[in-house]
């Protein structure tokens, strides 16, 4: 690890938390150079939703390889564009009637918030925008506006301007309408805030400690939106394509945001790509207004249409999300019968919060020592996040939950049957 350390910057992070040097992965395994092997329950934060190395894309990317595709084309029309936006539409769009644009901003997630901003901006004339508590959006400083992390947000060392961030839902409790106070802030003209071109929204806030906004609560938003001629972007980089079960998170309820922002798992290999997608009257940029030398990716072109065609030809991975969804939440449940804990999420992204908040790093640790690779989340690194694969096999998720168990009691030592009521158990957000 020593070169690591001398040579690399001091502001790498994952490879502290699980320190050892990795060779090879396939599927939800990842092995380091001594032949270790490790149950990935982290899947790239999100970007590996088909696993490591998923043989019907990288067969794809071989061929195209192989024939001396075009690799790197500017904004300039390929085949490869060609046929993604095809199956885009074919696969994506008219089965779930919707009628977007597609534009291709930069690599990475940041890239298309800040793109959406810019577009949102443009098109309302106005220049603030609504982000909720616990929010989070990239790195860059336009994304670091609308994040509300302290830590993340004092990286930028500048003031960040323009954004107005609101309670998320049940950020107040559960009794508290926080869609009636934000309404309430925009029917006053008193009430200081600044009339906004957007609200952006995660359904399932990932990095924000695995908060699910229920259905009315995003159904109240759009209608909001809709009043005050607002606009309606969803951030769904990290539980977009097919996080949740469904292709988009947000797709159960009934809403089709002005704006989306895809990223992490689009390509579905791991190459870097992201998208826009926005409704055709709001295509308002002029040529070349916003542009970037990796927006044509066609290497990440070809992987996200083969994982177009392998999985979302029909519904087959959107049933095994589900079913898998429902394993891990048993097994987290289980644990939170035996121990003072909330559990929440949706489809294969799933939390749990111990009334310890420490324990979720240590917990996190002594996974890995035991062959599971899982993170953490939420504000003081509070929440285990579970984001296995969303092809994991039967036996890797069976053994990661396992690990998983195991190392909450050995961490938190022998199990303490709960006294209160089942209702007074965490299984709040879930869908």
């Amino acid at each position: 690890m020593s070169i690591f350390e001398r040579l690399e910057s001091n502001v790498r992070g994952y490879c502290r938390n699980f320190p050892v040097v990795f060779s090879k992965a396939k599927g939800e395994v990842l092995v380091d150079e001594t032949g270790a092997k490790y149950i990935d329950f982290f899947a790239g934060a999100g970007v590996l939703n088909y696993g490591h190395n998923p043989e019907p894309i990288k067969q794809r990317l071989i061929d195209y390889l192989s024939g001396d595709g075009i690799t790197h084309a500017l904004d300039m029309s390929t085949e490869a564009k060609r046929t993604l936006l095809q199956r885009l539409d074919q696969l994506i769009f008219r089965p779930r009637d919707l009628r977007y644009k597609v534009m291709f901003p930069g690599p990475t997630g940041t890239n298309a918030v800040e793109s959406a901003l810019k577009l949102a901006r443009k098109i309302t004339g106005r220049h603030n925008v609504i982000a909720f508590t616990n929010g989070f959006h990239g790195m860059t400083l336009g994304s670091l506006a609308l994040t509300g992390n302290s830590g993340k947000r004092a990286g930028a060392g500048v003031p960040l301007h323009h954004v107005t961030h609101m309670p998320y839902c049940d950020y107040l409790g559960t009794e508290t309408g926080t869609i009636a106070a934000l309404e309430r802030y925009l029917d006053d003209s008193s009430s200081g805030l600044d009339h906004p071109a957007a609200f952006i929204v995660e359904t399932v806030q990932a990095e924000g400690g695995v908060n699910v906004a229920s259905r009315k609560w995003l159904s109240d938003l759009a209608k909001l939106a809709r009043r005050f001629d607002v606009l309606l972007i969803v951030d769904d980089i990290q539980v977009g394509c097919g996080r949740t079960g469904t292709f988009f998170s947000f797709e159960p309820f009934d809403i089709k945001p002005d704006i989306v922002c895809l990223s992490k798992a689009l390509s579905g290999y791991g190459l870097p790509l992201s998208l826009v997608l926005m409704k055709p009257e709001h295509d308002q940029f002029d040529p070349g207004e916003h542009n970037g030398t990796f927006r044509g990716h066609n290497l990440a072109f070809v992987t996200a249409t083969a994982a177009l065609d392998e999985y979302w030809a029909d519904h087959s991975l959107s049933e095994q999300v589900k079913a898998n969804a429902r394993q891990i939440r048993d097994a987290l449940l289980d644990l939170a019968n035996d121990y003072e804990a909330e559990v929440r999420g949706r489809g294969m992204i799933q939390g749990i919060e111990f009334a310890d908040k420490s324990a979720a790093a240590k917990i996190s640790r002594e996974a890995f020592r035991q062959g599971l690779m899982i993170e953490t989340s939420g504000p003081d690194d509070e929440v285990v996040k579970c984001l296995p694969p969303l092809t994991i096999s039967e036996e890797g998720l069976t053994k990661g939950l396992e690990i998983l168990q195991s190392s909450v009691r050995n961490v938190l030592g022998t199990a303490t049957i709960n006294t209160e009521p089942d209702s007074a158990l965490a299984n709040r957000g879930s869908n």
